[in-house]
């Protein structure tokens, strides 16, 4: 009789679509932890096709406009931070396209979003990344800089759309069809591919602020207002990555 760290081996390097007959063969091992495993294999099953639904879910929209070849979401991430830019994704994704664990990327950890990252860069027929910086934050507002970063992203793409998905804005001072989606990064594949571009190159980028800028924390914050972030603030004063006119009830 195999032993269960033996059994337990065998299905080390098999797909959730191979696990089934392999189960299968040791259904009759009446030991408790060959079945205790078997459970927690049955249930990496399970997981795995609930995750197949539900980002056949995530489709319904690049499903309903299947006339156009090149559908591309939009999400911009950085509103909000007191510091660093405003970074718009732009991902136009293959016709069909089911990479699975795509979702808002505030919903992922940062190591789920770092390897979808590398996924989608893999796989999309095109990604664009534009960005406003906070000199143009403070320039023209936050909202003109984000519609701003989004135009760029669309520019950067190495084709041109036929359909915008955007997360719940319209664009303006752009010719191309746009369908604004509330909560659309939880919505469409393609707008959560775009949200997670956006954010990992954003966190990216504050992450090599923060050697040039110590003492304010951005590898951790990302320009946040964090508790630390606005001592920091108060201690050393604005640097140059700050939005001077998100700093004004603070400082």
């Amino acid at each position: 009789m195999k032993s269960i760290s033996m059994i337990k081996e065998e299905f080390k390097n098999l797909t959730p679509e191979q696990i089934p007959a392999q189960i299968a063969l040791y259904q009759e091992d009446e030991r408790k932890g060959v079945q205790n495993f078997l459970l927690s294999q049955q249930k990496k099953v399970d997981k795995y096709y609930q995750e197949i639904e539900r980002i056949e879910n995530l489709c319904q929209y690049e499903k309903e406009y299947s006339q156009y070849d090149f559908i591309c979401g939009i999400d911009e991430v950085g509103r909000g931070p007191l510091a660093g830019p405003v970074v718009a994704g732009a991902v136009v994704l293959p016709k069909g396209s089911r990479i699975l664990y795509i979702n808002d990327s505030k919903k992922l950890s940062a190591k789920k979003r770092e390897e979808l990252f590398d996924i989608i860069k893999e796989e999309a027929v095109s990604v664009g990344i534009g960005m406003a910086s906070p000199e143009r934050i403070d320039e023209i507002n936050i909202l003109q800089a984000t519609y701003e970063a989004m135009r760029q992203a669309i520019a950067n793409l190495s084709v041109k759309p036929e359909l915008l998905l955007n997360d719940a804005v319209m664009i303006p001072g752009v010719d191309i069809k746009q369908v604004p989606i509330i909560k659309g990064d939880a919505k469409s594949i393609s707008i959560g591919a775009a949200s997670i571009m956006a954010k990992v190159y954003r966190d990216h980028m504050m992450e090599e602020y923060d050697k040039v800028f110590p003492g304010y924390d951005f590898a951790s914050n990302k320009g946040y207002g964090s508790k630390e972030h606005i001592e920091a603030l108060h201690r050393l004063g604005p640097c140059p990555i700050h939005r001077c006119s998100f700093l004004k009830n603070i400082l």
